[in-house]
Parts: structure tokens; C-alpha cells; sequence
């Protein structure tokens, strides 16, 4: 696994986790800091001081190891000088032939709300790699874990993974879907007709996905916006990490996805993991 650190604050929990994975799945855990002045503000006036990168990337170096050294695994350290972080990114998990890349939201504004930086929206829609973005801090191993469908082959695939993943969880394959009417009549009640083809297409889909033996897997149908309604289910039920097919290279762009993954990454109170179809 390849962990993408900046070294502030806002990833300490990212490296949590990913302390808890490689643990759980007995894992070689990286990681990567792609150096950046403005992450440590005393590297900036060293810097301005004349300092020389060699003299920067040694502190940067020093300050990954000591959080390293916290999580208490072993890890292999890397920090390298670049100007395209996404790039160096994608290219140190080539190398390293990594299985997952791990990373954490990069802001916080003023209201609350999370926004994924830069970085994160470039892995997100290039890595042809599973991504998983962090953003709560870690409590034990995930338990409650949902798989967003729309009945794709996208979908199938990430329903795969996670099973594989994580053996001996009850999954949840959650599905919303917006009344052939939404936005034209106000609280328009539910069709249950409607409710009974997305029943039966989940059932045949569920049936034509080979799963691991022992796999237990929940359904969970909805009707309105899947942001939207997944926010609000992932609220009630304490959800840790929900998992969301994409497509790597030309973007986020299944039919469940498109745009809405991209607002899934920004809007879930949870952990997301990205899974591209191979």
C-alpha cells in the first residue's frame, strides 16, 4: 500500500488507517511525501533563508519518520522533490507495484464542509489503482461497510473487491434511484412498481456476481438522489467506508457516477475508496 502524505495535521488519520490496514492484511506500507514548501510554514522561511532542498528534504524526511515511528509498523519512508504531485504519485505506485493508494481530504471550511484538494480529485480520476480517501479517524477495523450500484459491470467489480477486502463483514449494496418525475411534482409518493423492478434488477444482479463463499450481502433500495440519500443513510447507520466504482484515465464518469462521484468524494461522512475497473 502507498500512502500520500503532505505531513500536516490533516492526514495524521489517514496514516492511522493506513497503520490498521497494513496491519490487518499483513501489508508493506509506503510512504510518500512529495515535497512541498507550503505544508511546513518554517520550511518556507528556511527556504527564504537560504536553505538548500538537500537541507529541506532532509527535515521533511525527519518529520515523516517520527510519524512513522507513532504508528508503530514497519513502513518504508520515501520523500522526493516534485511539481506534479498527482504525477509522482501515480508514478511511485507503478514502481512499487502497489495494490491501494491512501490519502486524505485536504480542507476544511469555515462551514464544515469537507472539499478534496487538487490532488485528491487528479488521483481520483486518473489512478488506475483503488483509491481510498480518509476523513474520519479510525476506531478499530471497518465494520459497516456499503457498496454504491447502479447495476454495472463498475459496480460488480467493486462489490468484488470489497468482498475480497474485507472477508467476513456484512456488506450493504446500496442503490438509489430518482423518480421518473423528480423535480416536477413535490413529495410525489413511491412507486411500488418501480421499487419491485429495482428489487429485481438488484436480485439478478447480485446473482450473476461471483462472490467469495460466506459472502453476506444486504440490500438497501432507495428513492431520491444518491448523494443525497447515501449521505443521509450513511448518518443513521454509523457507516465507515462506502465503496464506489469508477473508471481510471478518462474520469468518474459510470452511470452511477459522472458528476456525482465527484460529489459522493465531497459530501459522504465516511471513508471512500475508489474502485476503477480494471
Amino acid at each position: 500500500m502507498l500512502l500520500a502524505t503532505d505531513l500536516s495535521a490533516r492526514c495524521d488519520r489517514a496514516l492511522d488507517r493506513a497503520a490498521q490496514l497494513a496491519q490487518e492484511w499483513q501489508s508493506e506500507l509506503i510512504a510518500l511525501n512529495v515535497f512541498d514548501l507550503s505544508s511546513l510554514p518554517d520550511q518556507s522561511l528556511a527556504w527564504l533563508g537560504g536553505a538548500s532542498d538537500a537541507q529541506l528534504l532532509q527535515v521533511a524526511r525527519e518529520e515523516l519518520a517520527r510519524d512513522l515511528a507513532i504508528a508503530g509498523i514497519q513502513t518504508t519512508p520515501r520523500v522526493i522533490r516534485g511539481t506534479d504531485t498527482p504525477a509522482a504519485i501515480r508514478d511511485m505506485a507503478a514502481t512499487m507495484q502497489a495494490e491501494l493508494v491512501i490519502t486524505a481530504v485536504s480542507a476544511n471550511e469555515t462551514l464544515g464542509r469537507f472539499l478534496l484538494g487538487s490532488t485528491v480529485e487528479a488521483l481520483a480520476r486518473s489512478l488506475p489503482l483503488p483509491l481510498l480517501v480518509v476523513r474520519n479517524r479510525p476506531r478499530g477495523p471497518y465494520r459497516r461497510i456499503v457498496v454504491a450500484s447502479d447495476f454495472s459491470e463498475l459496480s460488480r467489480h467493486a462489490l468484488r473487491v470489497t468482498a475480497e477486502r474485507f472477508p467476513g463483514r456484512e456488506l450493504v449494496l446500496y442503490h438509489a434511484h430518482a423518480s421518473p418525475m423528480a423535480g416536477l411534482v413535490d413529495d410525489l409518493p413511491p412507486s411500488e412498481d418501480l421499487f419491485a423492478v429495482q428489487r429485481a434488477e438488484c436480485d439478478a444482479f447480485l446473482a450473476a456476481t461471483a462472490l467469495p463463499q460466506g459472502t453476506s450481502v444486504r440490500q438497501k433500495i432507495e428513492r431520491g438522489a444518491v448523494e443525497a440519500e447515501l449521505a443521509r443513510y450513511v448518518r443513521r447507520h454509523d457507516v465507515e467506508l462506502v465503496v464506489v466504482g469508477s473508471r481510471s484515465s478518462s474520469g468518474i464518469n459510470s452511470l452511477l457516477l459522472g458528476s456525482t462521484a465527484a460529489r459522493l468524494l465531497d459530501w459522504l461522512p465516511c471513508d471512500t475508496l475508489l474502485v476503477p475497473h480494471p
